[in-house]
């Protein structure tokens, strides 16, 4: 591991989740002199990945950021091959759709399509939700066992009151997901929000996404029309990226 890189990773990592934060908070988190974070950061705002909040001392991500996400989303197969069928699920069911990929213990949003009714809404392609409390992150955390030992290894934070942080708790919600190849949360990371999802699988079987609808906990639990119409919509897009058969099987994961 070169230790430049990595000390640049970790500041970034730190201001994550729109965090602004001055160099000795920053020191005080990376465990570092201040000199030297304060070198780091200089370094990072150069290139735009780090920019310096307006009229104080503190920092938080640049936009160069918001260009090499968009990069990353751009080369996403799945993503690309997705969007057709997420746009179809949101008009068909009403809902807002989310395809979700792993990026450490959180899911990323790769894609997002808003309810269909002209409401004003945000667009939460980009943002990462903790794996445990979604239900994209729990199909994810089924179908790849190791990754999932690795998270419940470790404490889970809570986001709400009704977030499941019992490891217990969650390795029965992951094997009744990994048998019904489906996926609940309700009110598990925003209060009034509940969510429903199914894996993605590529061509190798492997299960390298998934796809949910969310909707608002009122309206919990979803009809059989909605979960017909979110199965059909990760059948399609296995289908496009070659894998013929659905639901996916649960693969051991290669060390």
């Amino acid at each position: 591991m070169i230790q430049a890189i990595d000390r640049a990773a970790r500041v970034l990592s730190s201001l994550q989740g729109a965090r602004h934060l001055g160099i000795t908070e920053l020191a005080g988190i990376l465990e570092l002199p201040p000199s030297t974070v304060h070198g780091i950061v200089k370094s990072l705002q150069a290139h735009g990945l780090v920019a310096k909040e307006p009229g104080s001392q503190r920092y938080m991500l640049g936009p160069a950021l918001l260009k090499l996400s968009n990069v990353y989303l751009d080369t996403l197969d799945v993503r690309a091959r997705a969007m057709r069928w997420t746009r179809e699920l949101a008009r068909r069911t009403g809902l807002s759709t989310r395809l979700g990929a792993e990026l450490f213990d959180e899911v990323i949003i790769i894609h997002h399509n808003r309810r269909p009714d002209g409401s004003q809404q945000m667009l939460e392609t980009g943002i990462t939700i903790p794996s445990h409390a979604s239900a994209l992150g729990k199909v994810l955390l089924a179908y790849h066992p190791a990754a999932a030992d690795e998270l419940l290894a470790g404490p889970l934070r809570s986001l709400t009151g009704d977030t499941v942080t019992d490891p217990a708790t969650l390795r029965l919600q992951l094997a009744s997901v990994a048998e019904r190849a489906l996926a609940m949360e309700e009110d598990e990371a925003v209060l009034g929000e509940s969510s429903v999802a199914v894996p993605v699988a590529d061509r190798s079987g492997t299960v390298i996404a998934a796809v949910s609808v969310v909707m608002p906990s009122s309206e919990w639990p979803p009809e059989a029309g909605v979960l017909n119409d979110l199965r059909e919509t990760a059948r399609n897009i296995s289908r496009e990226l070659g894998y013929s058969e659905w639901p996916p099987r649960i693969v051991p994961d290669n060390d």
